[in-house]
């Protein structure tokens, strides 16, 4: 019985590290205003180095941007990849784990 416990403890130690692991960014975007637009800015992200997911929020005009384990984006290569998709970079923040909500300054 314990044996059980302890398998399923270990089984949710890991999960919660794989998903702890990940980093998440939330960019707040000017100039988003269409699904084109979002598509834009998808495309030009996910050839960041890293990058394994971008969600686009055209409505409250955020980009949230999750990155591989061991990576991270600085907010100037952030800057970077939104002026290179012809968006102007308002808000930058780091959420670790985090997979949703806004923490945008």
């Amino acid at each position: 019985m314990s044996k059980q416990y302890f398998l399923v403890l270990a089984a949710l130690i890991f999960s919660v590290s794989a998903i702890a692991a990940d980093k998440h960014y939330v960019l707040g975007v000017d100039g988003l205003a269409c699904p084109f637009c979002a598509y834009g800015i998808e495309k030009r992200l996910n050839k960041v180095d890293g990058v394994t997911d971008v969600q686009v929020d055209v409505g409250e005009s955020l980009v949230r941007v999750t990155l591989e384990e061991g990576k991270t984006l600085s907010e100037e290569r952030a800057r970077q990849a939104v002026d290179e998709a012809g968006f102007t970079l308002r808000s930058y923040s780091e959420a670790e784990g985090e997979t949703g909500g806004s923490n945008a300054k």
